[in-house]
């Protein structure tokens, strides 16, 4: 499985915003409907947490895609 690393400015990002970050979905009615529907995983756990804060080196993964993101720090 192929993993792409995100990097974000910030200390963290939450999970609804970070699938809008990473263009995983195209809106943010579309990504809480993916939390909701219990298809992402944070850190190998199914997360129905919108507002989850994700913080550099978690893993997110979502079913039936064939990457995995890595939350990484960038620097400033």
């Amino acid at each position: 499985m192929n993993t792409v690393m995100i990097g974000i400015k910030t200390d963290f990002i939450k999970l609804d915003q970070f699938l809008k970050f990473a263009g995983i979905a195209e809106s943010g009615s579309y990504a809480k409907m993916m939390i909701l529907d219990g298809t992402v995983s944070v850190n190998g756990q199914i997360c129905t947490q919108r507002g989850k804060k994700l913080y550099s080196d978690d893993i997110v993964e979502i079913e039936d895609y064939d990457e995995i993101f890595k939350v990484t720090k960038e620097e400033e």
